[in-house]
Parts: C-alpha cells; sequence; structure tokens
C-alpha cells in the first residue's frame, strides 16, 4: 500500500479544517504559523501544501495579506480532462467522442426534468440564442460562447449549481481540444435547427419531443466523433 506523505496528510487536514469550520470561498485561513502549531509539521509540510491546494483552488494566497479558501472551481478538473482527450485522441483513441457521450448522457437524461420548469423569461432567453446562432450561421460559424451559453440557459430553472459547473466543465473541456477536433462539428444550419427545436419542444410542455430533439441533436454530433470500426 503506498503511504501518503506528510505534505499530502496536511493538504487532507486544511481541507477537513475548512468543512469543520463552515469556511466559504474568500474566508481567511489560519497563517502558516497557527497551521504549524495545529497540525505538529514543519513550516515547509504546510507551505507546500498551501501551494498544492492552491493549484486546485481550494486556497488562494494572496502575498501580503494571508491565505484564503479559494473559488472551489472545476477549473483543475476541466484542464485535466482537456489534456487527456487531447492527449489520447493524438494517440489514436476516440477520447473526444467519449467526452461527447458522456455530455450526452447528463443532457438527455436532463431535458426531461425541465420541460415543466422553464419559466417565460428563460425561453425568452433561449429564443434569442436560438436567434444569434442563426446571424452567426449566416457568417459561417456559431460561436461555441453562443451555443454553450444556449445549455447553461436551458437547465438554470433547476436550480442546481453543481450541476451548472459539471456541464460548464464538460463544455470548457470542448473548447480546449477544439483545436483537434478538425471538422468535427456539425453543420451550423443543422445546429440551429436543432436547437430551435430543443427550445419549441420545451415550450410546449411535450417531454418526448424535446428528449427527441436532443437525442436528434447528439447524434449528429457523435456521427463526425464516432471512432471508425
Amino acid at each position: 500500500m503506498v503511504r501518503s506523505t506528510v505534505t499530502e496528510d496536511v493538504q487532507s487536514w486544511i481541507r477537513q479544517l475548512i468543512v469543520e469550520r463552515g469556511l466559504a470561498p474568500g474566508s481567511p485561513l489560519p497563517t502558516e504559523a497557527e497551521l504549524v502549531e495545529l497540525f505538529e509539521v514543519s513550516r515547509v509540510s504546510v507551505r507546500e501544501a498551501l501551494k498544492a491546494l492552491q493549484a486546485l483552488h481550494v486556497v488562494e494566497i494572496r502575498r501580503g495579506f494571508g491565505t484564503f479558501v479559494g473559488s472551489l472551481s472545476l477549473a483543475p478538473f476541466v484542464e485535466g480532462l482537456a489534456f487527456r482527450a487531447a492527449v489520447r485522441h493524438r494517440n489514436g483513441e476516440p477520447s473526444l467522442y467519449e467526452l461527447m457521450r458522456v455530455r450526452e448522457a447528463l443532457e438527455t437524461g436532463l431535458i426531461d426534468s425541465v420541460v415543466t420548469t422553464v419559466p417565460q423569461e428563460d425561453l425568452d432567453v433561449l429564443r434569442g440564442l436560438v436567434d444569434a446562432m442563426e446571424a452567426e450561421a449566416a457568417e459561417g460559424e456559431i460561436a461555441r460562447s453562443t451555443d454553450r451559453a444556449f445549455h447553461l440557459a436551458l437547465y438554470r430553472s433547476l436550480e442546481n449549481h453543481l450541476l451548472s459547473e459539471v456541464l460548464d466543465a464538460f463544455w470548457a473541456a470542448m473548447d480546449q481540444v477544439r483545436g483537434v477536433l478538425g471538422d468535427s462539428r456539425e453543420d451550423p444550419a443543422a445546429t440551429c435547427a436543432h436547437h430551435r427545436e430543443i427550445v419549441e419542444a420545451v415550450a410546449a410542455g411535450d417531454r418526448a419531443r424535446a428528449v427527441l430533439a436532443m437525442s436528434t441533436h447528439f447524434d449528429a454530433l457523435r456521427t463526425r466523433l464516432a471512432p471508425e470500426r
């Protein structure tokens, strides 16, 4: 069995301290000296642990001001996911296809839940985003940010912040590896049609139609990313 290092133990203790004290992003943490005394370890171990946690957005070190609870964002997860997908793609593995399948599983499973929860103001936002897509498509390419905003707005009524972060993490990962996608995106006109159908199905409160519209959208995306048999 692989034993953890002192630095890894300190990282775990700092995380536990944040939870036990009910600290939130931006809350001040004990000083290095206080952590040394609390955990009975060296200053070097505390310093290394804090640097490692800063890279994970668990803590934020502000020189001259102290150490605070970090943003706790999923950015490190996105970086790792994107890097993994890019490396495996370059080695001939269907990593981008797999990434898309995870997104598909999340969204096709969720669309049924939002059909009766999306308020009129969100429907207006969604229709406005489809209008923006159509304008961009007329120029040759739909902005990834517009497409991304659509999918985030679609599930906003669920009021699940973790869900929104996870969905956005997969979008961000796809954005980071889009340089290796080649011709993997569907036709802009088809993208607009799919998104328009999703909105109108949700607006009509038709679950079966909404699920079919979302599935059709991902079918087109998967077709271009599917590994060769």
